[in-house]
């Protein structure tokens, strides 16, 4: 009994190592798209789809619309596991 307790605890427990392990990947590059529908951004070659409580600011960490930043340097900030885009910041000019 104690063998199937030890092993039902490790297996429960292995789930949670990877969870919130909070890894982020900045791209950079021009965003050259939007697409609205589909919540999904070009940035230089790369398709990134943003995550649904994405937080988009310019470089002065003022919150604006995704839509003005279309054509303008940014910097998104990706979660390694997931790929979702987490913050999409304007670089200064």
């Amino acid at each position: 009994m104690k063998k199937l307790l030890a092993i039902l605890s490790l297996v429960a427990l292995s789930g949670s190592i990877y969870a919130g392990c909070g890894v982020k990947v900045p791209v950079s590059g021009e965003l050259s798209a939007y697409d609205a529908e589909k919540k999904v951004l070009k940035v230089g070659s790369e398709e990134i789809t943003l995550a649904a409580a994405a937080k988009i600011v310019d470089a002065d960490g003022k919150e604006v619309k995704i839509e003005d930043l279309v054509g303008k340097k940014v910097t998104v900030s990706t979660d390694k596991h997931t790929k979702k885009g987490e913050e999409v910041k304007a670089d200064k000019a």
